[in-house]
């Protein structure tokens, strides 16, 4: 009798655990029929030419929701304006979280809007995910475990450069353009580091930049007057354009080197004059839409024709709309890797353990691999010229 009994609890116990595994457990935000996320864009502000990164995500959520959402939940994205103002970013954060109940805060663009909100959201244990920016204290698990980049760390950027330039300029006489935080000196940090110390090729000059300055003509001026034939920008959109046009009305012809977040054919090269960056470099990871090498390429034409009907207003050949569509598929496969399991708890864990993951539009070779104590997904980049009106890879 006693060996039945305990047969039929043991029983019992399988199936109410069986029951509970399969059960669907949701956080805030999620029901049987939506996913509800939010994000802040400076769609205004001194780094408005960004606000493409929030139109394309809104339009690639909106393509899937067509399409049936993920794993039928349709995706309520809620992209708002944070005018890249530390207080507006918080402000509209804090509407998000109390007020719209989303499950995770997602693909936020910038460093300064990101900061704001990093100690609130991790506080409160709220997914900072997927986000749009590579500063070192956005790879922190240990400080800030809710905290996820999705960018390029950007020391690792700044040390490609460095790298380089010491193989390919070894005397380069070298200014530095640089906002004047954490994405600035991160850079800055990085490109020191790939110089390295015995290096020939030297910084002779450095200049560093508030976002509220109206130009920075004036620290172009400075690093002109110090011989330098070597400039990098780690610089914002605006301020990157306007220092190309002073470098050319100044008859200042050096070899120019430019961070991606500044290296957007439309956003940048354009409103600074094409003439005026021709033999340009940057780093990149992604194909380019614009490139002919590419123009028949399954990704590129997926791409294109979704930027033709969903975000028709915004250009296929802009890095900072390419950067979003990338972006977007990223959270889209996280929320997917969730299955029924829509907490907050294991979309981190979703979040934190790409291994080798490919999307539509990196470049051969690049992959996305991520863990628990390395939360950064990208370990290579390329270095491409520009050309005419195109950057074109160079060989490796």
């Amino acid at each position: 009798m006693r060996i039945a009994i305990l047969a039929g609890v043991s029983a019992l116990v399988l199936s109410v655990f069986g029951a509970r595994a399969g059960e669907k457990q949701y956080g805030p935000g999620v029901t049987d029929t939506e996913i509800k996320i939010g994000q802040t864009i400076p769609y205004s502000g001194p780094a408005s030419a960004f606000s493409s990164y929030g139109r394309v995500m809104t339009g690639y959520f909106q393509m899937l929701n067509e399409k049936g959402g993920i794993n039928g939940r349709k995706v309520n994205l809620i992209s708002q304006d944070n005018a890249f103002s530390p207080p507006k970013a918080i402000e509209q954060t804090r509407k998000l979280v109390d007020d719209d109940g989303v499950l995770a805060e997602v693909g936020t663009v910038g460093t300064v809007p990101n900061i704001a909100v990093q100690k609130y959201l991790n506080q409160n244990k709220v997914p900072q995910i997927f986000i749009s920016a590579g500063g070192r204290r956005f790879n922190d698990p240990h400080n800030f475990p809710w905290t996820v980049p999705f960018y390029p760390a950007f020391e690792m950027e700044g040390a490609t450069f460095g790298k380089f330039i010491v193989k390919t300029i070894p005397n380069a006489k070298i200014a530095v353009l640089y906002q004047n935080d954490d994405y600035g000196k991160d850079y800055l940090t990085g490109f020191k580091a790939g110089l390295g110390l015995d290096s020939t090729a030297k910084i002779v000059a450095e200049a560093s930049y508030e976002l509220s300055y109206p130009t920075v003509d004036s620290e172009v001026l400075k690093l002109k007057a110090a011989g330098a034939d070597t400039i990098v920008y780690f610089a914002t959109p605006k301020f990157a354009a306007q220092a190309i046009k002073k470098a050319n009305e100044l008859n200042w012809k050096p070899a120019q080197f430019l961070a991606s977040p500044v290296n957007s054919i439309q956003g940048v090269l354009t409103p600074a004059g094409l003439e005026n960056v021709q033999g340009a470099y940057t780093t990149q990871f992604t194909k380019q839409a614009g490139d002919p090498a590419w123009a028949d390429d399954p990704d590129v034409k997926d791409y294109v024709a979704f930027m033709k009907k969903w975000v028709p207003n915004d250009s296929p050949n802009d890095f900072i709309a390419l950067s979003g569509y990338i972006n977007a598929q990223a959270i889209a496969k996280g929320l997917e890797r969730c299955g029924d399991n829509l907490t907050r708890e294991n979309l981190l864990a979703q979040a934190t353990s790409s291994n080798k993951e490919r999307v539509g539009m990196l470049l051969p070779g690049i992959e996305l691999t991520n863990s628990k104590e390395n939360y950064a997904p990208y370990r290579t980049l390329r270095m491409a010229i520009f050309e005419k009106t195109s950057w074109k890879l160079l060989e490796e």
